[in-house]
């Protein structure tokens, strides 16, 4: 739009929250109309951006546009932890966040359900590996048979760790540090599953590494 600058005089918008949310984003469009000598009118709230006044006006509403726009973010982000937390103790199958479902499973009416083909190659990563194997030589494994990822791209040491992190496969979907069971079919319990997290955090010893994420005992016990 600021490209075609020469051919036009004018911005005109019904709102001011169309064009910006983001005070800064805002007056700082606002100075580069100013420099090329062009103006902006908003339709709904008459403002004239032609002299400091109009233009304190406009930052200030624009302020309180981002204001709005940060309670709706922390609003809609309580809500969904307040889901969350009742998921936990509610008997509904229907126990997802509106998430994208990981490898080895769909959502179907609101329900984790299993993706057979899927599941039988995240069991197969799970049982090598609390074989003995290497995350390297899962990957070459699988990559070679042509098992590859959902998207149809190759096996890392990066996504196959998304797997292996994931409680998903032990029967428990996380939203931040909440967990919350599913009835979907799994590919191990939450002892094994604990056992791979245990094995994964010895051989990140010595370099940065994320927390281990165990299931807690009180959830399945």
């Amino acid at each position: 739009m600021m490209e075609e600058s020469d051919s036009w005089d004018v911005i005109l918008v019904i709102k001011m929250d169309r064009i910006h949310r983001n005070s800064r984003n805002f007056m700082q469009m606002m100075e580069e109309l100013d420099r090329n000598g062009k103006k902006f009118v908003s339709s709904s709230e008459s403002l004239d951006t032609t002299n400091a006044l109009g233009r304190f006006v406009v930052d200030m509403i624009q302020r309180i546009a981002q204001l709005e726009s940060e309670q709706i973010g922390e609003r809609t982000y309580m809500g969904m932890r307040e889901k969350a937390e009742s998921l936990g103790t509610s008997d509904s199958k229907k126990k997802t966040m509106g998430f994208t479902p990981p490898f080895g499973y769909s959502i179907e009416k609101g329900a984790l359900v299993a993706e057979p083909e899927e599941l039988a190659v995240a069991g197969r990563i799970f049982s090598e590996y609390m074989g003995g194997a290497t995350v390297d030589s899962i990957c070459y494994e699988l990559n070679g048979l042509g098992l590859l990822t959902r998207k149809g791209n190759p096996w890392n040491k990066y996504n196959l760790r998304n797997v292996l992190h994931n409680p998903v496969y032990a029967g428990f979907m996380r939203w931040e540090e909440l967990l919350i069971r599913h009835t979907a079919e799994t590919v191990l319990d939450p002892d094994e599953f604990n056992a791979v997290q245990t094995r994964m955090a010895s051989k990140d010893r010595g370099r940065k590494a994320a927390p281990v994420s165990f299931i807690p005992e009180c959830c399945y016990r």
